[in-house]
């Protein structure tokens, strides 16, 4: 008998240009992989390029207009949850009864709205967004964004203390799945690591000649991380070091080119961002928000040489081991030139094998979610 899954995710989960696509993409293929029946619902309102690539794992593929703007503003509901309350949506989702996997905090607005109120619900949820949108406000030097900020997380956390009790809710990490069950009082929470697109572990062994930060360089935070890293480490070592991501503003394009042995990559597609990730020595990522887990660290993991962080980016995950942790621009800065010239070896790949192959085994995963909503 053919099973069949509706996965209503938050924007399109392909191209892999973020790391919440990197974990919906490999729950669609390793459920396929599977035997589960997909059905795909995504909200459109991004230059996501060609989605042919799902096609492969897909029965169909729907594509829902997000109310942005005034449109989808709300005075009680956060707007990344109002914003994607659809009707067309829920009546899709309310043709047949099979169960619903909804990415994100973000798609949980149509909850109340499914008719079989026995109907198997499960909500990813890919972050705390509450004490996420509050760590933007604290980086956000734009007053508007700012308070739109604090108002989200504001909203946020009434949402989340609302929360449907029957539905199943899998954290992408434990630190997570405590704040839910234990602050938000949800009686059905479980953990489940991301899944990744990496099969192995195959960072190059030797040296190589330059520390990368990479990410979305329009979200507030991470221009916070590459700003930070300029100004405080990177003033005191001269080291080559390179910024890499999507929509730098001016600011920072400026400041990275202001000292001799820096620099920033605007734009990186895909392959360019993976063969960074693999020609630096270091890939250094510290965080200032130690919530869900940060996908671009996996990739470095993976892919990449010497992995240097705080312990904001590892909290909750488990990956101590595989990194090199500082708490400080002098702790960091001493870590690099400790690192710089001491090359990446056979040990520190078998090392990550173990720890990551162990931990991140999306045919186990996927297994799981079936056992769960079958």
């Amino acid at each position: 008998m053919s099973r069949h899954l509706h996965i209503v995710c938050l924007d399109a989960p392909y191209p892999l240009d973020y790391g919440g696509a990197v974990d919906m993409y490999g729950k669609i293929r390793s459920l396929h992989r599977e035997g589960i029946k997909i059905h795909l619902h995504y909200f459109d309102y991004r230059d996501h390029g060609n989605l042919r690539e799902l096609t492969n794992y897909c029965e169909t593929i729907q594509a829902y207009e997000r109310k942005l703007g005034r449109k989808g503003f709300s005075f009680i509901t956060p707007y990344i949850v109002s914003s994607r309350i659809n009707d067309k949506l829920i009546s899709d989702l309310n043709q047949d009864d099979h169960p619903i996997l909804l990415e994100g905090i973000h798609c949980a607005g149509i909850i109340d709205s499914i008719a079989n109120r026995q109907r198997k619900i499960l909500v990813r949820l890919h972050n705390d967004e509450n004490s996420y949108y509050k760590k933007l406000a604290e980086y956000e030097t734009n007053l508007f964004k700012k308070l739109y900020f604090l108002n989200e997380s504001r909203l946020l956390k009434k949402f989340q203390a609302k929360l449907p009790k029957n539905c199943l809710y899998v954290c992408v990490s434990k630190k997570d799945a405590r704040t839910f069950a234990q602050k938000y009082k949800l009686p059905h929470v479980e953990f489940l690591p991301v899944f990744v697109c990496w099969s192995q572990v195959n960072g190059d062994e030797g040296v190589g000649n330059f520390c990368l930060y990479h990410g979305n360089l329009s979200v507030a935070e991470n221009e916070k991380a590459a700003c930070w890293l300029l100004d405080k480490v990177f003033t005191k070592i001269k080291v080559p070091f390179v910024i890499a991501g999507k929509n730098p503003s001016r600011r920072l394009s400026k400041w990275a080119h202001l000292c001799q042995h820096t620099c920033l990559v605007a734009d990186p597609s895909e392959k360019e961002i993976n063969d960074l990730v693999q020609k630096a020595h270091i890939n250094i990522l510290p965080s200032f928000n130690n919530t869900g887990i940060k996908l671009k660290m996996l990739h470095a993991l993976y892919k990449g040489r010497h992995c240097v962080v705080n312990e904001a980016a590892v909290e909750g995950s488990d990956l101590e081991a595989t990194c090199h942790i500082g708490n400080n621009a002098n702790a960091l800065a001493s870590i690099i030139l400790q690192l710089y010239h001491q090359p990446f070896g056979e040990e520190e790949i078998r090392l990550r094998k173990k720890i990551l192959g162990d931990m991140f085994d999306n045919e186990s995963h996927a297994k799981k979610i079936i056992a769960w909503l079958y």
